[in-house]
């Protein structure tokens, strides 16, 4: 078979529909998914997932990205988990590359690709029409000597003022994404968040976004509980036996919500509770990050997956789009 590249938008991306699952952790994406195309397969129609979680596309990091066992897949097909090795630096513009070759290879063979993901820019760099510029080398020097100089702080507050969008996607405590966002500011003149901004056109025409939430009452312990569960599970070993792959040299992998408070524990900078803490506090914020995010998407249906009549809703939306 020819290889399908992202660029490419052969006949069959456009009679079939990309559906995305998006939301806050902790909201059900993954358990909904794998019903949606449960319901999909008994109507007749073939869906696969494809991977929106920045964090599952890393190799053995499973427990602290909360990645599906493949017993537990429901016999329906994957795609881009475990695609990285824990030492590589990731890139929304890999990933974009990636994902949207794959959603073509999917619409190729007659399925239907669901993007299943938080992960707010990498959702929306592969649902709507962007390109990400190239780099500069002098201004990103320029910004990396600021950031000895003046700290995260003086970059985070200069993004806020130019792009408060992208400000409240990027973790704060991430340099190099901070760095990044105002580079492409530089180069182009132009919010970081502006060319993934749902009032652009969707990069195909049949596009359904399913959005799922959880009142903030109840997600809050909901998520205390779930890192409290990744501890129980065996995160610390996980970690363990990731530091001989490359884990501690990962720009981005090391960074990651539970792996680098489990490696702080390790080394014996945290204590177990202050790692599941922290861990909490941390989650509480990233999910407060993608709330602001996908909920500025006017093209999203809501709704809550612990309601089987929103099952069913979702599931009518995806049919009236084929």
């Amino acid at each position: 078979m020819t290889p399908v590249t992202a660029s490419a938008k052969p006949k069959e991306a456009v009679s079939l529909p990309l559906v995305a699952v998006v939301g806050a952790t902790g909201t059900g994406k993954s358990d909904f998914s794998l019903t949606l195309g449960e319901q999909l397969h008994q109507g007749g129609h073939r869906a696969e997932i494809v991977n929106a979680d920045a964090m599952q596309l890393y190799k053995g990091m499973n427990i602290g990205t909360a990645k599906v066992p493949l017993e537990q897949r429901r016999g329906i097909s994957h795609h881009l988990l475990d695609v990285w090795e824990v030492s590589v630096e990731a890139s929304v513009a890999d990933y974009q590359a990636l994902a949207r070759a794959q959603i073509l290879e999917c619409h190729s063979r007659g399925v239907i690709p669901v993007l299943v993901g938080g992960s707010g820019l990498y959702v929306s760099s592969v649902l709507y029409e962007f390109e990400f510029p190239g780099t500069d080398k002098a201004i990103r020097a320029e910004l990396e000597a600021r950031l000895e100089k003046e700290g995260t702080e003086a970059l985070l507050a200069e993004l806020q003022k130019k792009d408060g969008l992208a400000a409240a996607a990027i973790d704060p405590k991430n340099s190099r994404r901070l760095i990044r966002a105002l580079e492409v500011i530089a180069i182009t003149g132009k919010p970081f968040g502006a060319g993934l901004d749902a009032e652009h056109r969707p990069w195909l025409p049949r596009l359904v976004v399913v959005g799922l939430a959880v009142p903030r009452e109840e997600l809050v312990p909901l998520l205390d509980r779930r890192v409290h569960g990744m501890w129980e599970a065996g995160l610390v070993n996980e970690v363990q036996g990731l530091i001989p792959q490359g884990l501690e040299t990962g720009v981005t992998a090391a960074r990651a919500i539970g792996y680098q408070q489990a490696l702080a524990q390790i080394h014996g900078t945290l204590s177990e509770d202050e790692a599941i803490a922290e861990t909490q506090a941390l989650t509480r914020r990233y999910a407060r990050r993608q709330v602001s995010w996908f909920g500025r998407d006017t093209n999203t249906v809501w709704g809550d997956a612990r309601n089987l009549d929103f099952g069913q809703v979702a599931l009518s939306q995806v049919i009236t789009a084929l």
